[in-house]
């Protein structure tokens, strides 16, 4: 995997994802960056560089699988040309295929997961000269047996598989969540174990730091 992120002057870093991106970044409220880890990392890095004059995009859309990164790639990744981009992506391809009571329409397989991700990001280092950081997906989960969160696994290594063919940087979320859970129990990171409370964002912001060296 790659090494450490530097910054220059009039960097653009772009984060998309799904929800867990977006935190409502659309209400006036939240603008421009939602209320969860993007605005952590965001306010951190302009605070801490604020002569590079970086900009910030949030391009999280709620619900998103990597299916529908697909659809919007051109528009709200490629376009912005990053010289850094961040993707989170994965829990919906993955709980879809468990909800009640035959799953949802949109679920999107491993090997789909997998070949979609791959081509997304071979465009994007194709048509920008960027550095890539991805989060593992995660759940706040503390029963090794849950049928869902023994099925996260396969995403989590094609998110780890990826960082090593395109020289990324992998933001182990799952792997320290669960270093934590029998200590910090699942109802304390979030109501529905996938969505986190807001202090719970920063320590998904700190890890992102802590990855990228920023």
């Amino acid at each position: 995997m790659g090494s450490g992120i530097e910054l220059r002057a009039s960097h653009k870093i772009v984060f998309i994802g799904d929800s867990i991106t977006d935190a409502d970044r659309d209400l006036p409220a939240y603008r421009p960056f939602g209320f969860g880890y993007v605005h952590f990392v965001a306010n951190h890095l302009l605070a801490k560089y604020p002569e590079l004059d970086i900009s910030i995009v949030n391009a999280g859309v709620s619900g998103n699988t990597v299916r529908d990164l697909s659809d919007r790639w051109q528009k709200d990744c490629i376009a912005h040309d990053p010289d850094l981009l961040s993707v989170l992506v994965g829990v919906n391809d993955l709980w879809r295929q468990f909800a009640e009571p035959e799953g949802l329409p949109g679920a999107v397989s491993p090997d789909e997961y997998r070949s979609t991700y791959t081509r997304l990001l071979v465009d994007v280092k194709q048509q920008c000269d960027c550095r890539i950081v991805l989060g593992e997906p995660f759940m706040f989960c503390s029963n090794p047996r849950d049928e869902m969160f023994q099925a996260l696994e396969s995403y989590i290594r094609v998110v780890h598989d990826l960082a090593d063919r395109f020289d990324g940087l992998v933001i182990p979320l799952q792997r320290r969540i669960d270093e934590l859970i029998e200590k910090v129990p699942p109802g304390k990171w979030s109501l529905d174990s996938v969505h986190p409370y807001v202090w719970a964002h920063a320590w998904i912001a700190q890890r992102w730091l802590e990855v990228t060296g920023l």
